[in-house]
Parts: C-alpha cells; structure tokens; sequence
C-alpha cells in the first residue's frame, strides 16, 4: 500500500502533483534544492488552497489538513520512508541520471521509483537505478491540477506490478491514466501532438492557411470532437470507407518534414518562445501573457467540469 509519497522538485509540477497527492489524504515530502523554490511552491500552493476552498472557518479547516500532509526537505535522506517517490526535475538525462543515482541510494527496496519525463527514455533514466523493476514512467500534463491524463510508461525492466500500481494510484487521486506498453520516444500524448504541429506548420509554411485559421481548425472543428472522443472514435462514427478514402489521397501530400521546419527553427533562434518571453506565434505582452493563461485555464477547468459530469452520468 502507498502511503507516503516523496516528490522530487518543487517546480511548477512538483508542487502540483505535491499539492494533488496531498489534498487525497497522502504524506507527501517536496524535496526542494533552493530555499527561493521552495518559498515559491508554498506559495502557490497557499494560493491554489484559498481560491479551491475560500475563506471561511470550515474551509481553514480543510486547508490546514492538507498543510498538514506537506513536508518541505532539502536532505536526501528524508525520503527513505517513502512508498512512492515521483521526480519531476529538469528534462536532461544527464541531471537525471544524477539525481536517481543518489535517490536510489536512500530509497527503501520496495518503494516504487518514477519519472515526470514528457519524453526521454524511461529504460535509459533507470539504468543508474537499484532495482530497476519498480522503475516507472508517470508522465502529467501541464497544468497536472486541471488536466486529467496521466501517462504510466513501461520501461525494458518495469515490472507489470510496478506499472499497474503507479496506475492504480493514478485512479485513485482522480486522474485518467493510460498504459504506454513501449519505451518509444514521446510515448503516446505527446507523439499525437507532435504530429498535429508538424502539419500545422506545414500547412502555414505552404501558405494554406495562417496561425488563427489553423488554430480555430483546431479549436472549432477537429479540437471540438477531440475533447469527447478519441481519433478511432471519430473514425468508427464517420465511417472507415470515407476515412480510408482520404486517407489514400492524402497521406501523399501531408507534411514528411525529419526536423523542425524553418519557421519554429527561426522564432527559436530569435528568442520568440512563447508566452514566457512575451512572444512566439503570437504576441503576448502588455499583460497579454497572464490573460492567455487565466483564459487556458478557464477552458480547460470548464472542459474538465463537463468531462466529469456526462462520464458520471
């Protein structure tokens, strides 16, 4: 059984995924590197608490069990009674290979090891791991308090206890996990997506369309069906013929690309990188950056709200 969790970072994901473990009823110790984080995680936890629950006495109440479940460490050995201990640090197999090494170390022999990787190799991270079997994959989304998949991802040695305890627990903080079977490269969500944007800048390199007209394609039509059903639903519904029909003629001219195209490799090299810098596709300053945030988050809390509501029913 999985009582105690230890999250390794306290990032914008480890403190998530540290507040989420917490509010389910889990002890849950954020292993932090610097104070400044470790103040900056509190924070946003402080914040997330008062806007879920509010101000008054009773929700105190249920803001001070979850402060009640959260430990801030900056010693290794504070998580060596851990049950679960999810890492979720820089996305560079050399710095994680680093901390798995120490990690593995204090970890107690049964307790269940995973990574927050969006990509790399789950069998290559475990490589420098004690026990490889209980190794695992758990790759969240950002934002991980909103959106609902979990990825758990076999790596060549994670035993099917391992994976289908770390999956277990997923169901039971209320998430929607699936079972990547493979270790390959962006594993299931994020080859989809990966996919989806090399057509999309495909499509405005060849001057089909612009970045708002694939963006409301996205957002007004195939978006629209994927937010209720999943590509071989749309395809069972619409019919395998008409699909299979495109699809003969289509597939010829699709974007084939084996890097990124001149356009991202372009804004990256400028320092365009999105919201973070004040610009990327769009424009985002002058308080641009902060409302495409709250309005992310506005949709995808009303998506997740509907999502729940007719899978209950």
């Amino acid at each position: 059984m999985i009582h105690t969790i230890g999250i390794g970072g306290s990032g914008t994901m480890g403190t998530s995924m540290a507040l989420i473990f917490a509010e389910q009823g889990y002890k849950v110790t954020v292993l932090y590197r610097r104070e400044t984080t470790a103040e900056k995680s509190k924070a946003t936890i402080h914040d997330a608490l008062t806007t879920e629950f509010g101000l008054d006495a009773k929700a105190e109440e249920k803001k001070a069990k979850v402060w009640d479940n959260l430990t801030y460490s900056h010693d290794v050995q504070s998580f060596g009674d851990c049950d679960l201990i999810v890492e979720s640090i820089a996305e560079n197999m050399e710095i994680k290979h680093a901390y798995w090494k120490k990690i593995s170390d204090v970890a107690k022999p049964d307790a269940l090891l995973a990574t927050n990787t969006s990509g790399l190799s789950i069998t290559e991270i475990a490589s420098v791991v004690k026990n490889k079997d209980r190794f695992v994959g758990m790759h969240w989304f950002n934002p991980p308090h909103i959106i609902p998949l979990i990825e758990v991802i076999k790596g060549n040695e994670t035993s099917d206890a391992t994976a289908q305890a770390v999956f277990e627990i997923a169901q039971a903080i209320g998430k929607k996990p699936i079972m990547v079977h493979k270790d390959a490269k962006g594993f299931i969500a994020n080859r989809l997506q990966v996919a989806v944007l090399r057509e999309a800048l495909h499509i405005v390199e060849e001057g089909i369309g612009s970045y708002t007209d694939v963006d409301d394609a996205m957002k007004y039509g195939i978006g629209f069906r994927y937010a209720c059903l999943g590509p071989f639903e749309v395809v069972d519904l619409g019919g395998l013929d008409v699909f299979h029909s495109v699809s003969d003629y289509l597939y010829s001219d699709l974007a084939a690309d084996q890097k990124p195209q001149k356009l991202f490799d372009t804004l990256v090299k400028e320092g365009k990188l999105g919201v973070k810098k004040g610009e990327g596709f769009y424009d985002y300053h002058n308080g641009k950056d902060k409302k495409a945030i709250e309005m992310r988050d506005k949709k995808f809390l009303t998506q997740a709200r509907i999502q729940k509501e007719t899978e209950s029913n």
